[in-house]
């Protein structure tokens, strides 16, 4: 590999529009990409990203790079990279890419190391794979990192981890706790990409089905929302008791995933957990339940499992669609080979959500760089004054205009003395 591997640089056009396309709804980040034009706060930082190369992340990119960061990008999913996008990313921004549509694992762990080999000062994940890569096996890069990044819930919960057992080396702030990243981006933008991503892929009608959605926390509840609107009958599965409740108040069945297979038609993991979805549920499943996942691993499904009960190899019916034959004669499709299937058959999140995401991104960075010699090797959350100001930033961009409080009303929110 030279300084990029992507399926094929011809794309680079027809990845350049719909960069411009999707860059038309990210006006929070754009405003950003201005001012980091002029200070340039990333100057002399090299940057190892692993993330979803999409038209989203590519305005992300541009974004850093202004800021005067020496960036290399990888996937961060062998199925979520848009092979134009990636063409553009090498072609027109000269931004070093590592990411190919449909890669084998090979491929995209020779990526990573790719990416890796720029010896970064700042590694910014989307599932803490460049993270847990150093970890273990790069070890030698670790003198050369000040911070990183952490965009979603998986990542955060390998992160955390390694910080509880005292491993984590440096300093990571998650993104993905930004009021501004999970409240918008898990909710609105799993629930609306998800339903697209298994919508495009199987072209089923959603109303009357019932469809199972595995966990409720924001991305779960985006999602229940969401196929509920399309007129589907929402089945929740839940391991919280106060997540489970919520379900229940916000007026879903709720049941244990072994009751759910016996009736659901349509499965949709997005937990962060592994094996949501296991063998003895496969064994119930009835015949020509769809099954995809929205979690950011691929093991939330077990497929060998499912292959352990199958008559032979799967059958790929349609495009992204692989039905696997039971010893019994039940049909099981599985979707997306059980990765991100938003990401997968789909375009993942909408632009206008991912602006809020991606400027949590690059003010993090920036925080990261300022503030890294007094910051301690754990995880940490967005500081509160940068999700205000992107949250605010936002509304300007959509022409709403809020109230503000009075010297009166300050006065009396930060006194004990006053009351009834």
């Amino acid at each position: 590999m030279s300084n990029h591997d992507i399926k094929d640089i011809n794309l680079a056009e027809g990845g350049l529009r719909r960069i411009e396309w999707a860059e038309r709804e990210m006006p929070v980040l754009r405003q950003i990409r201005e001012r980091f034009e002029k200070e340039k706060p990333l100057k002399g930082v090299r940057m190892s990203a692993c993330l979803h190369v999409t038209t989203e992340t590519a305005n992300l990119a541009r974004t850093l790079v202004a800021g005067g960061a020496d960036l290399v990008l990888t996937a961060s999913n062998p199925l979520s990279t848009q092979d134009d996008v990636a063409a553009a990313l090498v072609n027109i921004y000269e931004v070093p890419t590592y990411a190919i549509k449909g890669e084998d694992n090979v491929t995209y762990y020779k990526h990573i190391a790719a990416a890796l080999d720029h010896k970064p000062h700042v590694t910014m994940d989307d599932g803490a794979d460049l993270v847990s890569t150093i970890h273990k096996d790069r070890r030698e890069l670790l003198s050369d990192i000040i911070g990183g990044t952490e965009e979603t819930t998986t990542g955060v919960i390998r992160l955390r981890a390694m910080a509880a057992d005292g491993m984590l080396q440096f300093p990571v702030i998650a993104v993905n706790d930004a009021m501004t990243k999970h409240f918008f981006d898990n909710r609105y933008g799993t629930g609306q990409s998800t339903i697209d991503g298994i919508i495009r892929a199987t072209n089923v009608l959603l109303a009357g089905k019932n469809f199972v959605v595995a966990g409720y926390g924001w991305c779960g509840r985006g999602l229940a929302m969401r196929a509920r609107g399309m007129g589907a009958l929402v089945i929740v599965a839940e391991v919280d008791p106060l997540k489970a409740l919520e379900a229940v108040m916000d007026g879903y069945q709720v049941m244990p995933m072994m009751d759910a297979v016996k009736i659901g038609d349509i499965f949709c993991t997005v937990t962060g957990d592994i094996n949501v979805i296991d063998t003895h549920h496969f064994k119930a499943m009835r015949d020509g339940a769809i099954v995809a996942n929205s979690g950011h691993f691929n093991v939330e499904i077990n497929i060998p499992g499912l292959a352990s009960i199958a008559r032979g190899e799967p059958r790929r019916v349609r495009p992204f669609v692989d039905q696997y034959e039971t010893k019994d004669g039940r049909k099981i499709n599985i979707l997306g080979e059980g990765r991100l299937i938003n990401l997968a058959s789909a375009e993942g999140h909408p632009a206008s959500v991912m602006d809020m995401s991606f400027a949590n991104q690059a003010l993090a960075a920036e925080y990261m760089v300022q503030n890294a010699k007094t910051l301690e090797k754990k995880v940490y959350s967005v500081p509160a004054e940068i999700d205000a100001e992107i949250a605010r930033i936002k509304l300007l961009a959509m022409g709403i205009k809020i109230d503000t409080l009075t010297e009166e009303q300050v006065k009396y929110l930060n006194s004990w003395e006053e009351g009834t």
